[in-house]
């Protein structure tokens, strides 16, 4: 998702893609809005596909042991 920042008469429009998302008076929170989306975004990718795959428990491990 690209977003980009559009000034609408003295106020600021965030857009995602080619959505209106958000209006604000200052240019400075709708960038800071913009990196936080981006910040939250991200994590949320890397929080779905992590790096290692999940190993499978071993059975072995789990199970008491018997006398």
């Amino acid at each position: 998702m690209s977003y980009s920042l559009i000034k609408v008469g003295n106020d600021y429009v965030v857009q995602a893609d080619d959505k209106c998302i958000l209006k604000v008076g200052s240019r400075r929170r709708a960038a800071q809005l913009i990196s936080e989306a981006t910040d939250l975004l991200n994590a949320l990718t890397a929080a779905e596909s992590p790096e290692k795959p999940v190993e499978a428990p071993s059975l072995a491990r789990e199970a008491p042991e018997l006398p």
